[in-house]
């Protein structure tokens, strides 16, 4: 049992007391008893009503993350067997588990930890002490759980070295859990092929939240000519060329990313019909313009401008040049798929934004759809809403007439 009280200060934990899982440093009013740092606490009410069970860090800013808010409940291996069983039988049920998010930390009731599924590799990321310490248990669990559906993992990755661990008190952490294996794993996703490096990709390996989005550009990609930007390791470029399309150019300013791709394309055998380049986006996009270049359709899927609420202005800016760039590059009738990964982009304002670049170059949109991350990503309806971060728009893009 826990030795330590926390007490919130009164009219606090706002987020909380509506679903969300985090408690803040500045709505703690008192903490009774002993802990160590990554220890579980109870948390009360000021008036000492019961809210949960959860761990502490008073390192961070978000000092306390829930783990249950039934007073009766343990957190033990049952109650890890009972969280990590439910987040994959959500996946069997509602994604292609070939490759997948496997724990999407909060939004699975396990608040600090991501585990991505890569074929049969596990990617794990750890971004909270409480969750670290419970970290071996968890992936055991999951690991035993996949072989009754005779899943055999021949191998774990840490890619727990993210700067927010600082925040943490923790050091970032980088490399295998258990023996070493080839860390170039092959995966197919929507048909198409990848050679995912879960060692030296960006975050896990492979973006995954996008599965479903460059699946809904099938149709609009056949028999078009496309540009798609901040194209990393080729993914909705690989995805038109396999619906179809007649050229595809993929533009990334990594040259890790664009040396990916390229061997992407040979695995699927496009490399006759997309083709990438290592190019800044903001700089190629006026270059393509004054050339007088013109795709069926553009698709724009840039890394996240803003990380924090401070920058989002700066990131309103970001969003705004390339939508407007992008819409002139589009054939009167054409496509544009524009998105963001970033929180702190809302919907509202992420819609807003576009809404203004088409204004300022004169375009008219139709909305073909509006999607969100793939259901392996669930969106927790909560307090914080961390949890929903992928806005993603598909346009046709008519000139005035």
């Amino acid at each position: 049992m826990e030795s330590a009280i926390v007490r919130i200060k009164k009219g606090e934990a706002r987020a909380l007391k509506a679903g969300g899982m985090w408690i803040y440093d500045n709505e703690i009013d008192t903490i009774t008893g002993d802990f160590t740092n990554g220890d579980m606490v109870t948390v009360e009410d000021f008036d000492g009503y019961f809210l949960g069970r959860g761990f502490i860090n008073t390192n961070s800013k978000i000092t306390i993350r829930i783990m249950t808010r039934k007073k009766d409940t343990e957190i033990n291996e049952d109650f890890i067997e009972m969280r990590v069983r439910n987040a994959w039988e959500y996946r069997k049920t509602t994604s292609d588990t070939d490759s997948c998010r496997v724990i999407f930390g909060e939004a699975d009731f396990l608040p600090g930890i991501v585990v991505d599924k890569f074929s049969d590799v596990l990617v794990v990321e750890s971004l909270a002490l409480g969750i670290d310490r419970l970290k071996p248990l968890i992936l055991d669990t999951l690991k035993r759980i996949l072989k009754e559906d005779g899943l055999e993992i021949r191998g774990i990755y840490e890619r727990s070295d993210a700067k927010v661990r600082l925040q943490e008190g923790m050091e970032r952490v980088k490399g295998f859990i258990g023996e070493p294996f080839d860390t170039k794993v092959e995966i197919v996703e929507n048909g198409v092929k990848y050679m995912v490096d879960v060692q030296d990709g960006q975050k896990t390996g492979f973006f995954l939240d996008q599965k479903y989005n460059r699946l809904a550009m099938h149709r609009i990609c056949k028999g078009k000519r496309v540009l798609d930007c901040f194209t990393h390791t080729g993914s909705f470029a690989l995805n038109a060329g396999i619906a179809g399309a007649t050229q595809v150019l993929g533009v990334d300013a990594s040259e890790l990313g664009v040396a990916q791709a390229t061997e992407n394309a040979r695995l699927n055998d496009l490399s006759d019909v997309v083709t990438f380049q290592c190019a800044d986006v903001f700089e190629l996009l006026p270059e393509l313009e004054k050339k007088g270049e013109k795709f069926d359709v553009v698709i724009l899927d840039p890394p996240a401008f803003t990380k924090s609420r401070n920058s989002v202005k700066n990131a309103v800016k970001g969003y705004r040049e390339i939508n407007l760039r992008g819409m002139k590059l589009v054939k009167d009738g054409g496509y544009l798929a524009t998105c963001s990964c970033s929180h702190f982009m809302t919907p509202e304002l992420f819609t807003k934004t576009i809404r203004e670049a088409a204004a300022n170059v004169h375009k008219r949109l139709r909305q073909v759809e509006y999607r969100t991350q793939a259901a392996d990503h669930p969106i927790l309806w909560a307090g914080e809403d961390t949890s929903y971060y992928l806005k993603f728009y598909i346009f046709q893009v008519c000139d005035e007439k």
